[in-house]
């Protein structure tokens, strides 16, 4: 019985990690060779080509910045405003409590649409800037509730002591209540992190102007059109290195999709490893306890 659990394990961990590693190898290897086939577990012609042309493209190197500026600060607003409303929400006291959880549930399950929604932030005048990428998901009605469930789990000695000693509800959330919310914090960060990160449809909607597009949006841009020429035209003025570029047709679509995929995808799977010890606890304890 064992076996067999043991051997679906393993199957199913080889095709979730087996598509992620062949694109590795694909962006390590000759474009041109690549599209011959047969490419699966080991790079058949190993060529730094494709990353040269990535690492050189500026508009590249610019989305890199911009999504990690996002990631950065999207992620601090969302938590911060996030926690400070499920503190509130928190309160058995709060006046009308019940009908704005009423109105928060509703935005769980339904949208205005996409056509107001555009509008709204045309309006606002949040069109191509940065901040439309941040504030309209700046609070998340899944994070609140499991926000919220984790502050209805403190003891109530804790603030009642806070209280006590003339601190306000603001001296309590910040220096009592959010140091001992670190599981749940750094959980819903990451999954907050991955959201702001891996988002191309909202700057593909919202902005026209080329830099302030971050690198996924970027990267849906490459797969939907041939931009081989222009990235390698990117590359700089070194024309003697072009022309060996070109010579030697190493370089495809397919593989600087591959590689510009790899550029976007290694800073945040680096991430997981820091905060995976607080996966289970943080939403366990912030969705079970009542």
């Amino acid at each position: 019985m064992h076996f067999f659990i043991y051997a679906l394990l393993i199957l199913l961990g080889f095709t979730t990690f087996y598509p992620f590693w062949n694109s590795l190898v694909i962006s390590f290897n000759s474009g041109s060779d690549t599209s011959l086939g047969g490419v699966t577990f080991w790079p058949r012609k190993f060529t730094l080509d494709n990353y040269y042309v990535v690492l050189q493209d500026s508009r590249l190197l610019n989305s890199f910045y911009i999504s990690v500026l996002r990631t950065s600060i999207g992620t601090l607003l969302s938590i911060l405003f996030t926690a400070i409303f499920a503190y509130g929400m928190s309160k058995k006291d709060l006046i009308g409590k019940k009908y704005y959880m009423i109105f928060c549930v509703i935005t769980m399950y339904l949208s205005g649409g996409l056509i107001p929604f555009f509008l709204l932030c045309r309006e606002l005048g949040m069109m191509n800037t940065f901040w439309v990428m941040v504030i309209p998901g700046i609070i998340g009605v899944y994070n609140m509730i499991i926000f919220r469930t984790f502050f209805r789990g403190l003891p109530e000695g804790l603030e009642e002591s806070a209280q006590i000693d003339g601190s306000s509800h603001w001296g309590t959330l910040f220096r009592i209540v959010l140091p001992i919310s670190g599981p749940v914090i750094a959980t819903l960060s990451l999954f907050t992190a991955v959201g702001h990160w891996n988002d191309w449809f909202g700057p593909s909607i919202f902005i026209n102007k080329t830099d302030l597009l971050p690198i996924q949006t970027v990267l849906k841009q490459i797969m939907n059109s041939n931009m081989t020429e222009q990235m390698l035209e990117a590359t700089g003025g070194n024309a003697a290195a072009l022309d060996q570029l070109n010579r030697a047709q190493t370089i495809t679509t397919k593989s600087l999709t591959m590689a510009t995929m790899m550029v976007a995808t290694l800073p945040i799977i680096l991430v997981y490893p820091f905060v995976q010890r607080y996966f289970v606890k943080g939403v366990l304890v912030g969705s079970l306890k009542e």
